[in-house]
């Protein structure tokens, strides 16, 4: 991996000494990680995501480290199994106890040299101690062109956020709403805890995909792919034995998208205590074929509940288009960032 000069990189505090504010994953990506239409659908894209953020987060802190927030993730193009696939997980902003980590994924066929970006996505991890309590972080300060630009460009989103966030938990979702819906239940096994003991963001980012799938297939009748997910925000914690309830519900239609809201819960058996663990916002389209994008049946609202989250949609997509995307590092090519795919120059 190649790194920056020193020149480039300013001294570190005796707090940062010694912790990497990155992290890389590269692997290939095996059959059983494609989905239902042959490619690798969403929901495992943002599980390698989460993963390679998480060690980021870790390895910046010091600590055990939850996902707390999912941003804006545009997938730009399908990955094929037998692809080799590169994960970039960067930080580029801390909080008091929250860490943003910039993940960006590469992939090409390893029989070729150029990789191509296949999504972009920001995470946000909360550090926390052994009895769960969020702890303080190092603070990281950026250095080099491109982290100050990307440290910009995530303190901007903050605001934009936060309006997202209070937009969605706004919403209210009832028997009144008439849009087509499905729900998925299951218990909680412990093939699905990580290293922490619960359930790992990862993992019901996938379910949150697999909910949005069913839906958006049913009204499209056909196959779909997920192409963005929007402000997956976690709120507590699902463990061992939990009963989960993934809900997905159509709340408006492009001419070839399908925008479905997702909501997650955890009941624990024994206190019969029904929590909101995540919630997010999946757009699908139906794909043909040769995996084009196919028009969809519009959907039209019947009840105000139903035109009320129609609105709610679209305020999103207005929101969506005031978010600055993040400088790439071939923008900047004293900074670009470790690339094992770059063939070396011959001299």
């Amino acid at each position: 991996m190649r790194t920056l000069s020193n020149s480039s990189r300013s001294v570190p505090s005796p707090a940062t000494a010694g912790r990497r504010p990155e992290a890389i994953h590269r692997f290939l990506v095996k059959p059983a990680d494609a989905g239902i239409v042959g490619s690798v659908d969403g929901g495992k894209l943002l599980e390698w995501i989460d993963k390679v953020a998480y060690a980021a987060a870790a390895q910046w802190s010091g600590h055990y480290c939850v996902t707390a927030y999912v941003g804006n993730i545009h997938l730009d193009r399908p990955i094929a199994a037998g692809e080799l696939v590169e994960l970039h997980a960067k930080l580029v902003h801390t909080g008091r106890t929250s860490m943003h980590i910039l993940v960006t994924v590469y992939s090409t066929d390893p029989t070729r040299v150029k990789p191509v970006q296949s999504a972009q996505c920001l995470t946000i991890f909360v550090a926390v101690d052994d009895d769960r309590r969020t702890v303080e972080v190092p603070q990281w300060n950026p250095s080099t062109i491109l982290e100050q630009q990307r440290h910009r460009q995530a303190r901007a989103r903050v605001a934009v956020r936060s309006r997202i966030e209070e937009a969605m938990a706004a919403q209210r979702y009832t028997a009144a709403g008439t849009a087509p819906s499905v729900t998925l239940r299951f218990l909680a096994a412990p093939s699905d805890i990580n290293w922490g003991g619960k359930v790992h963001g990862g993992r019901t980012m996938q379910w949150i995909d697999e909910a949005a799938y069913v839906c958006g297939a049913d009204w499209a009748g056909q196959h779909v792919l997920t192409s963005y997910f929007g402000g997956i925000r976690f709120y507590r914690p699902i463990v061992i034995g939990h009963a989960v309830e993934v809900t997905a519900r159509l709340i408006h239609t492009g001419p070839r998208s399908m925008h479905i809201s997702v909501h997650v819960t955890a009941t624990d058996a024994h206190s019969d205590e029904t929590v909101l663990a995540a919630h997010g916002l999946a757009v699908v389209v139906a794909v043909g074929p040769e995996g084009k994008a196919q028009p969809v049946q519009p959907w039209v609202p019947v009840s105000e509940e139903d035109r009320t989250l129609d609105a709610h949609a679209r305020h999103l997509i207005e929101l969506r288009t005031l978010v600055e995307p993040f400088t790439s590092a071939s923008a900047v090519p004293d900074d670009a960032e470790p690339n094992h795919f770059r063939v070396p120059v011959s001299r």
